[in-house]
């Protein structure tokens, strides 16, 4: 079967209008960040919206080659590692990003603003790594 590379350029060109809204956060020291509550808002819906896209990405890459979805969301990633799309380090640090995914969508335990801050700058540092990956296996398959 074969990827859908319209698919997931769609969406990568949804995640990155997202990361450069979130990376003006990102800029934003952690008074700065702090000193508005609309800077939280804003950073848990970009990064709930973007990690969505991301595990979207995941399912649809892993459901293409293996003719099997995984069973939830941290898994799609250790997936990718298996693939070999993502490396080890990098897939366990991305996978990080499901649980978080999780405690936006449905507000467990409370967030706290500084994780949110740690997380965004994470991802806008992390997440071009990600997408590069992704790309380099998509060309290499066709």
């Amino acid at each position: 079967m074969a990827i859908n590379r319209e698919l997931v350029e769609r969406k990568f060109g949804l995640i990155l209008q997202d990361l450069e809204k979130l990376r003006e956060l990102a800029e934003l020291d952690l008074n700065e960040y702090l000193a508005d509550f609309r800077n939280e808002v804003l950073a848990e819906r970009y990064l709930e919206r973007i990690i969505g896209r991301v595990i979207d990405i995941n399912y649809h890459v892993i459901s293409e080659q293996t003719l099997s979805v995984p069973t939830d969301y941290h898994s799609s990633f250790t997936q990718l590692q298996k693939l070999g799309i993502l490396s080890g380090g990098n897939a366990a640090r991305y996978a990080k990003l499901a649980g978080l995914r999780n405690r936006l969508a449905h507000e467990y335990n409370g967030i706290d603003e500084k994780v949110i801050h740690r997380a965004v700058r994470e991802l806008v540092a992390d997440l071009p790594k990600y997408i590069e990956a992704i790309r380099s296996f998509i060309s290499s398959e066709h």
